[in-house]
């Protein structure tokens, strides 16, 4: 009779659930709104400072509310699941991510090309419109996981900007089967810098992603030189775009659409970066990986960075269950934690010594301090299994 109490009680309990971000998540279309505002500012006051905006919201205000509001660990009940999967307010909060992205392109692209405008303008353009490019491959990598055809392409659609199309085959299709792994290019290894693991993981994913979609032709027994090649559909996007940008406003806009574009993707590679250092799925008996288990990739539950990034940061999830929307991945107790949100996490992998600082050693207490079982670099391998010897 109690048990029975009990379960109908949990019940009860579950369906009175609320989402308590419900209305936070709109947060994550301040930032492809932001160069609107300050394309007004600008325009107004005729001072650069406007196109700096943006990265003042990412790199000082939400990482100052990681701090404020501090951690939000809670997870929806199971029986909740199921509706929060299947509704479409989350959904569309998504899709609504891509005009916005395209138009703050577009409105860059077209400041660039007007005289006059003096350099630390053209500097913020590019760092204004290159964050906006490269939280949209976030939202590509939401929409990419997806079943349904529409986010695939919208998927690809959202990665145009950025010129990195390949990264729909390489993350389903690469990171996701040998992640944690040396064999990873988009997983980094303790003792390697950001500044190393930058051109490793650059080329290593574009030559993965071609390799896998090469392979997948030619088992079809079919040419990968088509457009039913995705790698190639979605570069040709990119070139797409870019030429008809550059056919509107000159050969003199295709700086600017270059050097948002690098920063966009290496946003996106400093995120990868912090996301799997120094973890590593050990062989089985069978000489094979371990399965993916949520101690295999770092976490936050840092709410202000998670409303802007949907939730990333519950990457533990996200790699055991792709197919979870970001309204419903869960944060694990036994997932190891970064000291901050990813947005703080970011500015301090541009400082390898602070970096090393602060991660070693978490890296060393993942492992009960027997190092050897991380994902290191081979010089620092060789170092610490002669010191074992």
């Amino acid at each position: 009779m109690s048990a029975t109490l009990s379960g109908t009680g949990l019940r009860a309990e579950a369906q009175a659930w609320q989402d308590g971000k419900r209305y936070l998540w709109p947060l994550a279309l301040v930032v492809p709104i932001l160069p609107y505002v300050a394309y007004g500012l600008w325009h107004r006051f005729d001072n650069a400072l406007a196109w700096y905006l943006t990265p003042f919201l990412v790199y000082v205000v939400v990482p100052l509310g990681d701090w404020l509001i501090g951690e939000d660990a809670g997870n929806p009940p199971p029986e909740r699941e199921a509706q929060l999967q299947s509704a479409w307010y989350y959904r569309v909060l998504t899709f609504l991510y891509l005009p916005l992205q395209f138009g703050s392109l577009v409105l860059g692209a077209w400041c660039w090309s007007q005289p006059g405008v003096n350099p630390a303008s053209r500097i913020g353009m590019i760092i204004s419109v290159g964050i906006v490019t490269g939280i949209a491959i976030n939202t590509a990598h939401e929409l990419g996981h997806k079943r349904e055809e529409v986010e695939r392409w919208l998927s690809k659609i959202a990665l145009a900007p950025s010129g990195y199309g390949h990264f729909y085959v390489e993350h389903n299709r690469g990171h996701h089967v040998r992640v944690a792994t040396p064999e990873d290019p988009a997983s980094a290894r303790m003792g390697e810098s950001f500044y190393r693991f930058w051109p490793r993981t650059v080329w290593g994913s574009l030559k993965s992603a071609w390799e896998l979609e090469t392979k997948k032709h030619r088992l079809r027994r079919r040419s990968p030189w088509s457009l039913r090649n995705d790698v190639l559909n979605a570069w040709l996007m990119t070139v797409v775009l870019f030429a008809a940008l550059t056919g509107w406003l000159g050969i003199s806009v295709l700086p600017f659409l270059l050097a948002q574009m690098v920063f966009g993707f290496s946003l996106l590679e400093i995120v990868n970066y912090l996301e799997h250092y120094g973890l590593l799925r050990q062989r089985t008996a069978a000489g094979r990986y371990e399965k993916v288990e949520p101690v295999h990739s770092w976490n936050s539950d840092r709410l202000s960075t998670n409303v802007f990034l949907y939730q990333l940061q519950r990457h533990s999830d996200h790699h055991a269950y792709p197919n979870r929307r970001y309204q419903v991945l869960r944060s694990f107790d036994e997932a190891p934690q970064l000291p901050a949100g990813y947005a703080t996490m970011i500015v301090v992998a541009l400082f390898p010594p602070l970096w090393r600082k602060v991660m070693d050693q978490r890296v060393r207490d993942h492992y009960d301090g027997d190092v050897l079982r991380a994902n290191l670099t081979p010089k620092l391998r060789a170092k610490y299994e002669a010191a074992r010897s």
